[in-house]
């Protein structure tokens, strides 16, 4: 629901239970909090938090360098949130906490802070390294919070990648489409044109066409962006 409000497209009413079943990627350019005419990209792999995904989050954990980790304010920490942050943690990547659900009455942001700091995340203003915005998904609040300490803490990290050279990613999920097998595939480094070799393991092809997540054809694609290619 989280980022569906971030893209502003209703996706969990259409997965089994409302639940994500697999790992999505998601590319938006957000204009960055000290220059807005700056468009910075942000790819969100979506991984379920189901006790039933396990290994989906680890493999998710493994390929991001910051782990948005939601916890809902209503409900506190649950198994599976604990489980995500030993993902997490084994990755190296940082994790900033969004606590969702801050416009219900039972909501306590704090229980929230209180649990995450037990298990290592200490916020920031506790004397901690652990950056906790307050979000609602439902109703949009806090959402450009999150946008704007991922790309702050991007830099903190800095969070860089060359864009002329051969493209080098990650295949995050494929299956058989019209038109063929399709690959999702997140860019690391380089930018992938239509018409490059790729090789993925014993697997190889041509790069037929680009698609983003609306379906547009694109030419290339630099590091950051996610999008499904046809030729693998």
């Amino acid at each position: 629901t989280l980022l569906d409000a971030i893209r502003n497209a209703n996706v969990v009413s259409g997965e089994a239970g409302g639940i994500t079943q697999h790992i999505g990627a998601y590319s938006i350019d957000v204009p960055h909090p000290e220059d807005k005419n700056r468009l910075e990209p942000i790819t969100f792999l979506d991984t379920p938090g189901h006790a039933a995904f396990s290994a989906m989050r680890a493999r998710g954990a493994n390929v991001t360098d910051l782990i948005v980790l939601v916890v809902a304010a209503n409900d506190g920490v649950m198994p599976q949130t604990i489980e995500c942050i030993s993902h997490a943690k084994a990755s190296g990547a940082s994790i900033i906490v969004a606590v969702n659900k801050c416009d219900q009455p039972a909501a306590n942001p704090m229980r929230v802070r209180e649990q995450l700091s037990e298990h290592g995340l200490a916020a920031e203003d506790w004397g901690g390294d652990t950056l906790y915005v307050d979000v609602s998904a439902l109703k949009g609040d806090g959402i450009d919070k999150l946008l704007d300490a991922i790309l702050l803490q991007a830099e903190l990290l800095e969070l860089k990648a060359n864009p002329k050279r051969r493209a080098v990613g990650n295949v995050v999920e494929s299956g058989m489409e019209q038109g063929g097998p399709t690959a999702t595939v997140l860019i690391r480094k380089g930018t992938l044109k239509v018409g490059d070799i790729v090789i993925c393991g014993q697997f190889y092809g041509k790069t037929r066409a680009l698609i983003d997540e609306d379906g547009k054809r694109m030419k290339q694609a630099g590091p950051s962006y996610a999008l499904k290619l046809l030729g693998l």
